[in-house]
């Protein structure tokens, strides 16, 4: 299954399918098999940077709209 994320309103980055997790280092995640999971938006999460739901105790608020981005700046 193609890897699909969804950024929910006031909430978490959901991503599903086949995908992998690396923090900076390099180090992967060990997902134990997961296909889903959630991301941390609002930097309250004591699981970062996976979603604990913390958004909804302090009333985080960041809705998002699907838009066209510009083309990319070409490099020189």
């Amino acid at each position: 299954m193609p890897t699909k994320i969804i950024i929910k309103n006031n909430g978490s980055i959901k991503v599903e399918g086949d995908f992998e997790l690396y923090d900076e280092n390099g180090n992967k995640f060990d997902l134990a098999g997961r296909t889903r999971i959630s991301l941390c938006r609002c930097g309250q999460s004591n699981d970062k940077p996976f979603c604990d739901h913390a958004h909804r105790a302090i009333n985080w608020s960041a809705p998002v709209v699907a838009r066209t981005l510009p083309p990319p700046v070409p490099k020189p």
